[in-house]
């Protein structure tokens, strides 16, 4: 089962190391890592995505309490979180096919981030599903390059229980 968890550390030099390390001594694949300062400059938030079962997610959580500079941990459940991915992705793009390549583009509301003479650069930004379908969907044109940011989300900022809540109220 895949977890994405935001873990808010102070932002001081070899956080990020010591919770790789903590990773790789366990053995814990990380499939996706983000990492960047929040609202508060000296707290940073690491957004990572992991494959394993709840059990082993519970041993995650309790080590990484342990590490010095590790604030917070909350896991983004789906429903209740969004979560996002950058991409840059490049195709081969011979004049005959630009326009059906742009099309596509626009379907996922991709930007051309660059254009040569045999190959355009797409930008992304949106949820990880939607950058896998616009992914394979370029597959057979050709990709040439592409990179990706790692997911980075928030808790959503209405949760079903406030809405919920603020129903009962109005009736």
């Amino acid at each position: 089962m895949k977890h994405t968890l935001a873990v808010l550390v102070e932002n001081k030099p070899g956080v990020l190391a010591r919770i790789s390390n903590m990773f790789a001594r366990r053995g814990f694949n990380i499939e996706s890592l983000a990492v960047g300062t929040t609202e508060r400059p000296e707290i940073s938030r690491v957004t990572l995505r992991v494959d394993c079962d709840n059990t082993s997610l519970a041993q995650i959580e309790k080590q990484m309490h342990k590490l010095v500079n590790v604030l917070r941990i909350t896991e983004l459940t789906p429903g209740d979180s969004i979560e996002r991915e950058l991409a840059l992705i490049k195709v081969t793009a011979p004049p005959a096919r630009r326009t059906e390549l742009m099309a596509l583009g626009e379907v996922f509301e991709a930007r051309v981030a660059d254009l040569g003479p045999d190959s355009i650069v797409f930008e992304l930004a949106g949820a990880p599903e939607e950058i896998d379908s616009f992914e394979e969907l370029l597959r057979p044109h050709g990709v040439k390059e592409l990179v990706r940011t790692g997911r980075v989300g928030l808790s959503r900022a209405s949760s079903k229980s406030t809405i919920r809540r603020r129903q009962l109220v109005v009736r």
